[in-house]
């Protein structure tokens, strides 16, 4: 379609998307299992069901289980004869189950009946067995469900001697902890086979003879204390003693047997309190002979798969390790791309299998290793499913999800550029320009700044970015120092010192916009959230460079911050890893309130209620501030919302935050 002929995205649209996770491929080779996501619009309810599609190519995807309910994390059972999945269909007051369904045809059947949520499933190598991660329900919380009396008066008070007590995005957390448990597949007969009232036991993962179960686990003496104390453990997949391997210290993730059994690969950072180092891959004996190895050490690499989108987000997988051994498959971000990398087990021979100017999330071998499926998001694309033949490099897009709608829209035009930071440093950036862009014009522009601020934008879909282009403004935005992909120097940059090196990058970045021939210097606005709303509220203490600003679920007081926030305590090691009341003045410097006098930049503050990231408050002391100071202002607040509102709030409040910050700039741009 001529893309005069297209329409500009909407707000709305966000109803019309269908999204892809969990892409796993059939051991055999010839189907790929996925899960698509979908909104109803009358009922406000997300909705997910299970896809299949052939691997050749051969024939359209179909629909495999149906019905208003979420089927999702499909799983192939080593034979492919079943899969398994957890699905809210048989009560969508409880937790979802596990469901089994034949691959061939045939209603899937529950398998478990547990009472408590279920993390993740692995099979066993035989087929006959899951592992699951389950938190089982409190006991008064059963005792309420089962009283309707007391279900209907809900919760009389809440008790906690824990410091993390809260998790943003499920609310109060539960007094019981994550076990390992295993689930006979024939039977559905579950057996718990770890139990601690203070230690949680995550990502497990099963030797290849089936005898041994490798997991992560925190047990230093009070673990919130020590959040970065992770170890692995081995024990017995039947139940009994778990065995420590001796590791350095750090957080640790995703541990994988090699194929004889005799190694273990996994996901780490070496060191507490030191979140910009790297994520590395490593690799460790399973009985603990020799010392683990950081493989991706030399290459200044962070091993993970996340990049900003607003639609979807890719998932991160464990190592996979080849058939022979010799090679470990693992995820890592790099100049705003999620790829898809290999690396022998001797540190020897890195590639990149998948990923270069776009984004690899959930990836799977079949038996043989000879086809690899994968879900491939990109700018333009929130997210397909694509098949790669391993031995010839051809690659396959078995899906077309969302190509109707998006035929039907003009996205406007996206171009990448590289300059050079107010150090020296390399800074990349990406202009999206409006659709029927005319380079003889003057825009009105926004600066988008991603959140974290250990992150990184990038290639994949930002439906945000696309809505405020589509209403005439030219975004812009970059990965300023302080973020992800371009090596641990660049995202050390701003350790315990926000609001420096990355507000001098931002600000050389606006310049560098501002001095293209169709940019409006005189008519730029600057937005972002959580970090990113950070920068906002910093940079109007700062500079009034800017005619408008939108701050969302912010941080904007380091002091209140401290305890009140789901992160607790933590968030000191951003400052100086002293509580604030041993060292009031640092917090205070580095906190955007302490700058909000300078301030004249008509500012709107979005928060939403239910924030346990950025707790309310934080935007509250925004609005008030520049309401005494006569700023121009407003406060719009989403009521029941966590902090991720924006990717994955519901439907109606996305649109009308957006059309909340299109207003603000429509009126003072």
């Amino acid at each position: 379609m001529p893309a005069r002929t297209r329409r500009a995205i909407s707000a709305e649209d966000l109803y019309a998307f269908e999204l892809i996770s969990d892409v796993r491929l059939s051991p055999d080779g010839r189907l790929v299992a996925y899960s698509v996501q979908r909104v109803d619009r009358k009922t406000e309810k997300k909705h997910a069901n299970l896809w299949l599609a052939l691997a050749d190519g051969s024939g359209p995807p179909r629909q495999f289980t149906y019905g208003d309910q979420v089927d999702a994390m499909p799983r192939w059972r080593p034979d492919g004869e079943e899969i398994a999945f957890l699905s809210d269909r048989g009560d969508k007051d409880k937790p979802p189950q596990v469901y089994l369904i034949p691959t061939h045809g045939g209603e899937a059947r529950p398998l478990t009946s547990i009472e408590g949520t279920i993390g993740s499933l692995a099979w066993s190598p035989d087929g006959r067995r899951l592992v699951c991660t389950v938190r089982k329900a409190d006991p008064e919380a059963l005792e309420r469900e089962k009283d309707e009396q007391k279900k209907k008066l809900g919760v009389v008070a809440r008790h906690y001697d824990r410091a993390f007590y809260k998790l943003d995005g499920y609310g109060y957390l539960p007094h019981e902890r994550w076990h390992l448990w295993t689930v006979d597949a024939r039977t559905g007969r579950a057996k718990q086979l770890t139990d601690h009232a203070m230690f949680d036991e995550q990502m497990p993962a099963w030797s290849p003879d089936g005898r041994r179960l490798a997991f992560v686990s925190n047990r230093s003496a009070d673990p919130d204390l020590r959040p970065d104390a992770d170890d692995l453990f081995v024990m017995p997949a039947a139940g009994g003693e778990a065995r420590r391997i001796d590791a350095p210290i750090g957080g640790k993730m995703q541990p994988s047997f090699s194929p004889d059994g005799r190694l273990i690969a996994y996901y780490a950072v070496e060191g507490e309190a030191l979140p910009f180092k790297n994520q590395g891959l490593w690799v460790l004996p399973a009985d603990g002979s020799a010392p683990p190895r950081n493989l991706t050490e030399p290459h200044d690499l962070h091993v993970s798969a996340w990049t900003i989108a607003d639609l979807g987000q890719a998932e991160e997988m464990p190592p996979t390790w080849s058939r022979d051994g010799r090679t470990i498959y693992f995820p890592a971000v790099r100049h705003g791309s999620s790829l898809l990398m290999a690396i022998g087990v001797d540190g020897e021979g890195l590639q990149t299998v998948a990923g270069e100017g776009a984004v690899v999330g959930s990836c799977t071998f079949d038996r043989e290793q000879t086809r690899l499926a994968y879900f491939y998001g990109s700018m333009d694309d929130p997210g397909q499913v694509c098949v790669r033949d391993m031995a010839t490099g051809a690659e396959r897009q078995l899906t077309r999800q969302n190509r109707a709608l998006l035929g039907r829209i003009d996205l406007g035009t996206i171009e990448e550029a590289w300059i050079k930071g107010p150090d020296g440093n390399d800074l990349q950036g990406w202009i999206l320009k409006p659709p029927h862009f005319d380079p003889t014009k003057k825009y009105p522009s926004i600066l988008e700044i991603h959140g974290g601020p250990l992150l990184q934008y990038g290639h994949l879909f930002m439906h945000e970015f696309y809505f405020l282009a589509a209403h005439g403004y030219v975004v812009y935005f970059c990965n300023p120092r302080g973020g992800r992909g371009y090596g641990e120097e660049h995202a050390k940059a701003n350790w315990r010192q926000w609001g420096t090196t990355d507000y001098a990058d931002l600000m050389s970045w606006t310049d560098y916009v501002a001095q293209q021939p169709y940019i409006d210097p005189g008519r730029m606005g600057v937005t972002g959230g959580s970090y990113g709303g950070y920068m906002t509220v910093w940079i109007i203490g700062h500079t009034n460079r800017f005619q408008a600003a939108v701050t969302q679920r912010c941080v904007s007081n380091f002091i209140s911050m401290w305890g009140s926030s789901d992160f607790n305590w933590a968030f000191q090691h951003q400052i100086n890893d002293k509580a604030p009341f041993e060292d009031l003045q640092a917090y205070w410097e580095r906190s955007p309130i302490s700058y909000i006098g300078h301030a004249v930049t008509p500012t709107l503050v979005i928060h939403n209620e239910g924030d346990l990231r950025c707790p309310i408050e934080q935007g509250e002391q925004v609005f008030v501030a520049l309401k005494r100071l006569g700023v121009a202002t407003e406060m719009v607040r989403f009521p029941d919302e966590f902090h991720g509102l924006s990717r994955n709030g519901r439907t109606d409040r996305r649109i009308a935050r957006l059309e909340h910050i299109l207003r603000w700039f429509d009126a003072h741009l």
